[in-house]
């Protein structure tokens, strides 16, 4: 039988992320959007029935072996599938367990049916055809081939979800009858008017389990905003930032280089032996820090990603530093499991890929969540200023 939609807007939002920077990108565009919003990291007793507002949980499932990332997906969904909106997140360059998860989700979730568009054009990622591209180029001939976790070997989405039907955005006005009748749906989207096209065809969005990046999570905001919105955020400037990089990815690589070409900026490699790092930032006067995995090692390792996070929880409690800019999920989930936080509580998104909040505390400090593969190579600079200027945030 079918569900008859809510006669309320929609205020529960459910976005199930397979690590910490999803997580914050599906629930950055509500927060915008006039939705209070939190990103929880997967600790015993996180999950909950739906609540207002959005509530972002960072399952952690990309890290782990297909069959637990399947149970762990399939009883979040279960948990959550109350809420007005669920979304399940996936990498827009197709990492992760996209297929296995995306499965799990729906069976977890009891949804009448899939709607899948991973395309984040803001960041060049499209969906033509059923094929993802990153800037033109199908991801399986991207550097997303060599990631060192989840390589990328195919950009067709039928081969990774063959149950699934292809839609265009020309037939996305079929897509309320293909819902009723049930079934899984991958939408192709090259620019975000697609995908806006996408969210205004379903007329009744709690029927489906939505699957996207970015992108999808932006055009369900636009098309869900809250009124009226909840009040702004005063976030308090940081004194002394520091920059946090435990991603392998290139990008991120050449953002720490351009980093380091300042002249105030105190950088430590965390490497094998924390408490020199720790000392080496002590010892620092710049007003603005950075600590890193070595250059040398760029795949990925969980001892190293430790080290990283015992440095910011000791430049954290000892008062050295007052604002964080994470950037990779795994990292900024460590990290903030170091700091004994269950979360943030999100405030926004000021660039594609970046999500702005603040620890619940103690200490209550500003924080920047940046995705590996995401910017240009002046994006960390650019958010150690965000952490500088502080202020009201809308």
């Amino acid at each position: 039988m079918r569900r008859e939609p809510p006669s309320d807007p929609v205020t529960s939002i459910a976005v199930l992320a397979d690590d910490l920077t999803s997580a914050g990108d599906g629930a950055a565009p509500f927060r915008g959007a006039g939705h209070r919003a939190h990103v929880l990291l997967p600790r015993e007793g996180v999950l909950g029935a739906a609540r207002e507002g959005v509530v972002a949980v960072d399952l952690g499932s990309r890290t782990l072996d297909e069959a637990t990332a399947v149970a762990v997906t399939w009883g979040a969904a279960g948990a959550f599938a109350g809420a007005d909106l669920l979304i399940k997140t996936v990498d827009s360059t197709l990492r992760g367990h996209l297929a296995a998860e995306t499965r799990a989700a729906h069976s977890g979730s009891g949804r009448q049916a899939v709607v899948v568009a991973p395309a984040f054009p803001a960041e060049g990622r499209t969906t033509v055809r059923g094929v993802q591209y990153v800037q033109g180029i199908p991801v399986h001939a991207t550097e997303f081939a060599h990631d060192p976790t989840h390589p990328v070997r195919t950009a067709e989405l039928s081969r990774l979800l063959p149950e699934a039907e292809l839609i265009e955005p020309e037939q996305f006005g079929k897509l309320p009858e293909l819902i009723d009748a049930g079934g899984v749906f991958v939408c192709s989207a090259a620019t975000d008017a697609d995908l806006g096209l996408l969210v205004s065809s379903v007329p009744r969005p709690h029927d489906v389990l939505w699957v996207g990046s970015p992108g999808l999570a932006t055009a369900l905001a636009a098309h869900h905003s809250r009124t009226p919105a909840v009040p702004a955020v005063e976030l308090p400037a940081s004194r002394r930032p520091l920059v946090v990089v435990g991603s392998a990815h290139p990008a991120s690589r050449r953002q720490l280089d351009r980093l380091r070409t300042r002249g105030d900026v105190g950088v430590a490699d965390a490497g094998d032996d924390p408490a020199a790092a720790v000392e080496a930032l002590r010892r620092s006067a710049a007003p603005v820090l950075a600590v890193h995995t070595p250059d040398a090692r760029r795949t990925a390792s969980e001892a190293l990603t430790g080290h990283l996070a015992a440095v910011v929880g000791a430049s954290v409690t000892e008062g050295l530093v007052d604002g964080l800019v994470l950037t990779g999920g795994e990292t900024a989930a460590t990290v903030l499991e170091a700091l004994g936080v269950t979360g943030i509580d999100l405030v926004d998104e000021p660039e594609p890929g970046v999500a702005r909040g603040v620890l619940p505390g103690p200490p209550r400090i500003p924080v920047l969540i940046k995705a590996g593969g995401f910017g240009d190579d002046g994006t960390l600079d650019r958010l150690r200023r965000l952490l500088v200027a502080g202020g009201p945030v809308s």
